[in-house]
């Protein structure tokens, strides 16, 4: 009876003993599974790192490969531009080259030119000196025969019993006074009722009479008034004027129908 009852226990002993090992394989085979669990994950992970940086790699290189075409078209069109540039630098030194060459040709004539007009200024001045000296002989014989016209002018008695006058009958005599240069000479034109200053003093006709060539005639100089009444044309009208009194004379050389006279008035130079 011992003996049978020492054997079941012996082999519930070996079967624990199984069991234990048993037991210590799985738990480290769940160890060693956990651990190369842990370590998959992580090269998984890794893997994942790996390819994302990959793709970024790949991105980054296509986009340099663009920007490598971008800047290879763009070197070929400013070699390009730069090609063209000294082509037509080129042909503007052509042609100014060829426009200095007609400057020069357009310059040379130009002298000829000019050598040929001063020629001619030459011999055009030589023409004006023989020409001068006729002037001078036709001056001397115009001042000659105005000093002749001037002495066949008529003198006149004024209305100053005491003084004569030598007058001017029309323009063209008294452009002759005036040539002679020793009074001064202006010219007017009046109308009936009208007073207008005429030098240094003013006039104003009255009343007109054309039929029998006579006039009145008030003259106001010095804050006086001379009135110069029924007088015939071409009769000096003198009176006395200025600070150093000289003599002025009004000569009336025409009447028209219109109630209208024209003449002149004569004053001293100084």
């Amino acid at each position: 009876m011992s003996e049978i009852d020492e054997t079941p226990r012996t082999y519930s002993g070996a079967l624990l003993a199984v069991i234990a090992v048993a037991l210590v394989a799985a738990l480290g085979g769940l160890i060693w599974s956990y651990t190369l669990s842990g370590k998959v994950s992580t090269q998984q992970t890794e893997l994942a790192d790996a390819k994302q940086q990959s793709v970024k790699l790949a991105a980054q290189l296509r986009e340099t490969d663009a920007r490598l075409r971008v800047a290879t078209d763009e070197l070929g069109k400013s070699l390009g531009l730069t090609q063209k540039q000294l082509d037509t630098r080129a042909q503007e030194i052509i042609r100014r080259e060829q426009a200095n060459e007609a400057n020069a040709q357009r310059l040379e004539t130009a002298q000829k030119q000019t050598a040929q007009q001063v020629t001619a200024v030459a011999n055009d001045v030589s023409s004006v000196k023989s020409d001068v000296g006729g002037v001078k002989t036709d001056v001397a014989k115009t001042q000659t025969d105005l000093a002749t016209t001037i002495s066949q002018l008529q003198s006149i008695k004024g209305d100053l019993s005491s003084t004569n006058s030598v007058i001017a009958r029309n323009h063209d005599e008294l452009v002759l006074l005036e040539h002679k240069g020793d009074r001064n000479y202006y010219e007017f034109t009046l109308d009936k009722g009208q007073k207008k200053p005429v030098g240094t003093v003013s006039m104003e006709l009255r009343k007109t009479d054309a039929k029998k060539s006579k006039f009145t005639l008030n003259v106001y100089a010095d804050d006086k008034k001379y009135e110069k009444a029924n007088r015939n044309l071409n009769e000096p009208l003198q009176f006395y004027s200025g600070k150093t009194p000289g003599l002025y004379e009004i000569v009336v050389n025409s009447i028209n129908s219109k109630n209208q006279i024209s003449g002149y008035l004569s004053t001293p130079k100084n």
